[in-house]
């Protein structure tokens, strides 16, 4: 356990790395209203999760920018955190692709608003981020079947199959346009896809279901336990201590499941 002020220091570090600031604007910006709440940022939020050695500082962008475009309503703080995704090593392609899989899972305002923040931050930046079109294949469906398999397995299938009664079409969806249109774009690989789709809906708070399913496909595809885990600890600093308590029990069942070889 380390103390508050070696939390403060060592938060100040990460929080370097991700702002490359020596001086931490939200200390400027809170400094003459709530500056705890400013030190509290800095030492909870970077001091003791940031500096967790399960996820490095790539993936933990990748986390928070999912976590805040998903929820939406936090422009400010996306558009500080995509600059910090940059800041790490993300590549604009990458924080783009993050947003169209976001479509899948938040919507398409939610993917739209995070377009328009990347931008913005492009901008300020001056990064150069051309537009990479990728045109779905004429075999989506077999291809969505493939996708399908490799992440949900089994537990995807019977989801798919349990819409026939009553919303065939929302099913064959699911194959064609998630898995077979969004999942088969290049760009990021699944592991970092299942990442982003567990930090989401870890966020929101609102599809433990799906949660479920989307933890073990993230295991399925090569994500470790402790990465699991990790992601749902950081979700309490950006969506708060009862959705990631939600998170981590959901995650719980899952890792349970596998051990009894339940999945």
């Amino acid at each position: 356990m380390q103390d508050v002020q070696s939390n403060l220091a060592l938060g100040h570090q990460y929080l370097m790395a991700v702002e490359q600031k020596e001086q931490p604007s939200i200390s400027e910006a809170l400094e003459d209203i709530a500056p705890d709440l400013a030190r509290m940022a800095i030492s909870f939020a970077y001091g003791e999760i940031y500096s967790r050695p399960a996820l490095d500082l790539r993936q933990r962008q990748f986390v928070t920018v999912a976590a805040l475009a998903a929820m939406g309503g936090a422009e400010p703080q996306l558009r500080f955190h995509i600059a910090g995704a940059l800041n790490v090593g993300c590549s604009p392609r990458e924080i783009v692709e993050l947003m169209i899989h976001l479509v899948v899972y938040a919507g398409f305002p939610a993917a739209v608003n995070g377009v328009s923040a990347a931008r913005d931050v492009f901008r300020e930046k001056g990064v150069d981020a051309a537009p990479v079109s990728v045109s779905p294949a004429t075999t989506r469906y077999d291809d969505g079947v493939a996708g399908l398999r490799a992440v949900d397995g089994a537990v995807g299938e019977r989801v798919v199959e349990s819409l026939n009664e009553i919303a065939p079409d929302l099913g064959r969806f699911v194959i064609e346009f998630v898995f077979g249109e969004v999942y088969s774009r290049t760009g990021i690989d699944l592991v970092l896809r299942e990442l982003i789709t567990v930090a989401a809906l870890s966020a929101m708070g609102s599809a433990t279901p799906q949660l479920k399913v989307h933890m073990h496909g993230f295991l399925n595809v090569g994500g470790t336990r402790e990465e699991l885990v990790e992601v749902v600890t950081q979700i309490a600093a950006y969506a708060g201590f009862p959705r990631a308590i939600n998170a981590a029990l959901a995650a719980k069942d899952v890792l349970r499941d596998r051990d009894h070889g339940a999945h």
